[in-house]
This record gives structure tokens, C-alpha cells and sequence, in this order.
């Protein structure tokens, strides 16, 4: 039988309608993957040779009862199939050594997807910069200075971190803001962070939409994440709301120049945030908004993604 564990949050903690994690883990066991449960902190290297302890895990669709964990058990990673790496970011140190742990799995020959390699060299925000063609003007810098004059520039800005997610420490600022000096300060720890500013897109008001690509096809339909109305983030963390519709022709050919360099990164879940014309993040870490979107598509995005899996699986088999 073919093994799959899954590197994640909590899975006591996640919302059970709308996680995506776990409809992909109820994909992979109805394609008859065994399944095994990790925390982050629970990979490990012995010598050279990578371990988790993990449990054995069955998924239920079932809102009071959608898990049940076996033993836990010390296993060297290199008898698994698959790793899914799904721990949610901040992308810091520790997440930094854990893909130095799922990296020396893949040498041992277990597929470990989204690639720790390319985890991370394709940073949520700065990976967009790749394509320039598709984003907003924007500037990554920590120089206080440099960043005031590009709100000069601009007028109206919003100022990210790197490393974040679900809309924190997400500021919009104005030209002579009172509080801008505050913000720069803080965001960029007084010019010892880098952060990314982006000019304002107005057209946050009718959503911040989710795109997916899988297995580097891109799925027709995406999630418009409508700001609250007294806010300008549209993360559904941040309390935004979700609107399934298609994609755009802007949106298909945005995701059109992302998607064939995607599979060669060993990318094979990703989401793009698209708001208006412009691309604003490709997120590779733990991207969400499946479920939502098969709600009320036809699209079946999280079998799509396992039969993207078996299809790598097979292609080692043959070189090997």
C-alpha cells in the first residue's frame, strides 16, 4: 500500500469545512494511501538519515469526528511514498530546518511536495516579482527612506511582511499618514527587515481572488475574498468572505505565465492572489480555498491534486 504523512497544524485545531489539508488527506485515502500524521517539531535527523514520529491516521467527513490517530511511532521518512509538507507559515527558522530534514528524505527517495528546495527560494510575496508583466508596482526593501519616497510616489500604499499570512501586519498607508513612521519602524524593526510595499489596488472591493494551479493546471474557478467594509484585506482570516466565480480572461492568462515552470519546481499545489489585473502573491507553503471552490464546482480539485501525486510517483518508478 502506498504511504503518505502529512507535516501540518494541529489537526485538533483546523476548521473542519473549509480546511484544505484535510480534503486532500480524504483524497489520498480514498486513492487507498495509508496515511501518517506529524507535527513540525516532531521531524528529525539521526546521523543523516531523517525520521518523524508519526502516527497512523484515518480522516472522516464527519464535522464531529474527522480524525482518529493511532500510536505514535519513530519512522525513518525514507519508507513513506509521499511527505506533504502543509505547515502553515510564518516561514521562519524552523520552518527554514525542516526543509533541510524533508531534503534529505528526497535524496533517500520519497517525494516530498511542495519541494523543500523550492519552499524556499519561491517566498510567497517575492516570488511573484518573477513575473513582472502580472503585478503592481512594488518595492521589497527594509530602507525606511527609500520606502517613504516610494509612498511618495504612490500616494496610496500597502505595506506586507515577507513571512506573514491570512492578512497580519498587513498596513495601507497615505501620503502624510501621521502614523507612517510608526508603521516603517515597526514593520522593518527600525531598517533591519525587509518588507514588501505595493502601490494600492482599488479594486480590492470586489474580492482578492484565489487562483490554484494543480499539477500545473489551472483550475477554471477561483475564491473572491471580499474585504469587510470597513477593511481592505480580503483574507477570510481577516474576515473577508468568500465568493466562488470563473476565472477571468486577465486572471487565465496571469496564471497561464505562472503555471509551466510550476511542476518543474516541484510545485504541485500552489495559489495566486489576483486582485483587479494584478498579481499580488504566489503562495506555495499550505495554499487553501479548495473546498470552498468544490462546494460549488463540479471541479474535484483535491483528487486532481492526488492523481498529480501518483502521476510523479509512476514517473520515478519508470527512471528508476
Amino acid at each position: 500500500m502506498k504511504s503518505l504523512c502529512v507535516v501540518m497544524d494541529p489537526i485538533e485545531t483546523i476548521n473542519f469545512a473549509k480546511d484544505t489539508t484535510l480534503g486532500l488527506l480524504m483524497a489520498a485515502q480514498r486513492a487507498n494511501f495509508q496515511l501518517f500524521y506529524t507535527l513540525q517539531h516532531q521531524l528529525f535527523l539521526r546521523d543523516s538519515e531523517p525520521y518523524a514520529e508519526m502516527r497512523p491516521l484515518k480522516v472522516f467527513d464527519d464535522c464531529n469526528r474527522w480524525y482518529s490517530l493511532g500510536s505514535p511511532q519513530s519512522r525513518p521518512l525514507s519508507e513513506l511514498n509521499v511527505v506533504l509538507m502543509r505547515k502553515d507559515p510564518p516561514f521562519n527558522n524552523e520552518y527554514l530546518y525542516s526543509t533541510y530534514i524533508l531534503e534529505a528524505a528526497e535524496r533517500r527517495g520519497c517525494l516530498v511536495t511542495n519541494r523543500p528546495d523550492s519552499l524556499r527560494d519561491c517566498n510567497e510575496k517575492v516570488f511573484a516579482t518573477h513575473y513582472p508583466n502580472c503585478t503592481p508596482p512594488l518595492l521589497v526593501s527594509g530602507d525606511q527612506k527609500r520606502l517613504k519616497e516610494f509612498v511618495a510616489e504612490h500616494n496610496d500604499i500597502v505595506l506586507k511582511p515577507l513571512d506573514g499570512m491570512g492578512g497580519t501586519s498587513i498596513f495601507r498607508v497615505k501620503l502624510n499618514d501621521p502614523n507612517l513612521n510608526v508603521i516603517l519602524e515597526t514593520l522593518t524593526k527600525r531598517g533591519h527587515q525587509t518588507i514588501m510595499a505595493q502601490s494600492y489596488i482599488p479594486q480590492i472591493s470586489a474580492g482578492d481572488k484565489r487562483i490554484l494551479i494543480v499539477g500545473g493546471e489551472i483550475v477554471p474557478h477561483c475564491l473572491a475574498r471580499v474585504p469587510e467594509k470597513n477593511d481592505f484585506r480580503g483574507n477570510l482570516a481577516a474576515g473577508g468572505k468568500g465568493i466562488v466565480q470563473p476565472l477571468t480572461s486577465r486572471d487565465h492568462w496571469i496564471a497561464s505565465q505562472i503555471a509551466p515552470s510550476l511542476v518543474s519546481r516541484g510545485l504541485l499545489f500552489v495559489g495566486l492572489d489576483i486582485i483587479g489585473d494584478f498579481l499580488t502573491e504566489i503562495n506555495v507553503t499550505s495554499p487553501t480555498c479548495a473546498r470552498e471552490i468544490e462546494r460549488e464546482t463540479n471541479f474535484e480539485i483535491c483528487n486532481q491534486f492526488i492523481e498529480a501525486l501518483e502521476k510523479q510517483l509512476l514517473k520515478r518508478a519508470k527512471e528508476n
